[in-house]
């Protein structure tokens, strides 16, 4: 039955990777943390952990598949992606040493602000104002990858939680703002990931038979799976969503996962 649902949630992953830039971080988290409770208070350890193996192949996937004039809006971003990487590293190696609560705690509340900001500043369900939509700077400052990679890879979240807003309210369009999320998300996730299986420090995962370093490999897979032919084929035919509502559903979103998580409280 966790296989089955597994599945199924890596299709809803590959989903939200094409429609939101999300990687399937804040659908993988809570499921895992489920699917693993067996690992005890170590779960949450491995969820992130295994939440950034999944995200890394779906980020990569999603951009190679995305058209080249979205991806040349990234040309003069070089040192973003340097600390965005170095951000990753540092948060992931913060989260195998650090207590399940914390993590637990810090993707909720992380969340609930994404949530709030979202509704009660303009320019994210509401258009960003003109000034906005001309400025010729990317909309992620090069100097915020350091604390925004640490905090996404902390919380196996990819960043795209930080990072949506911000070019959303540069004046993108939802549809180009999910499009360069993701290879956004791919520098956070892949020094992250490289660091979890190398170590099981903070994770018990004696419980589970598929575990390598700090990552549920079995799951992983399982998830894959189901999000590797999704995202293939909505990244070759997007689908057309009105613009208000491709924003107003990346919140119903992230609503319906901060209910998965205080529902599933250590």
């Amino acid at each position: 039955m966790s296989a089955l649902v597994l599945v199924v949630v890596g299709v809803l992953t590959g989903l939200t990777t094409v429609v939101f830039g999300f990687g399937g971080g804040f659908v993988t988290v809570p499921v895992i943390v489920w699917v693993d409770a067996a690992a005890g208070p170590a779960a949450a350890t491995v969820a992130v952990a295994t939440s950034s193996l999944v995200m890394v192949v779906n980020a990569v996937v999603a951009t190679t598949a995305t058209p080249r004039p979205v991806l040349r809006r990234l040309r003069g971003t070089a040192p973003l992606l340097v600390l965005l990487a170095l951000g990753g590293l540092c948060g992931a190696a913060a989260a195998c040493s650090a207590p399940a609560r914390l993590i637990h705690w810090g993707f909720v509340v992380y969340l609930a602000v994404t949530v709030v900001d979202g509704l009660a500043r303009p320019g994210f369900l509401r258009p960003a104002p003109a000034a906005a939509t001309g400025r010729r700077t990317f909309a992620v400052p090069a100097a915020s990858g350091l604390p925004i990679g640490a905090v996404a890879a902390f919380l196996g979240v990819g960043g795209s939680v930080m990072t949506v807003p911000l070019l959303r309210r540069s004046g993108l369009p939802m549809g180009v703002t999910a499009a360069l999320a993701n290879p956004l998300t791919a520098c956070v996730s892949a020094p992250a990931c490289a660091v979890f299986l190398a170590t099981a420090h903070g994770a018990d995962t004696r419980a589970m038979v598929s575990a390598f370093g700090s990552v549920d490999l079995g799951a992983a897979a399982l998830l894959l799976l189901g999000a590797l032919p999704v995202v293939v084929l909505l990244r070759r035919r997007p689908p057309r969503i009105p613009d208000r509502v491709h924003a107003g559903g990346y919140l119903a979103l992230l609503c319906l996962v901060l209910t998965a998580m205080l529902a599933r409280t250590p």
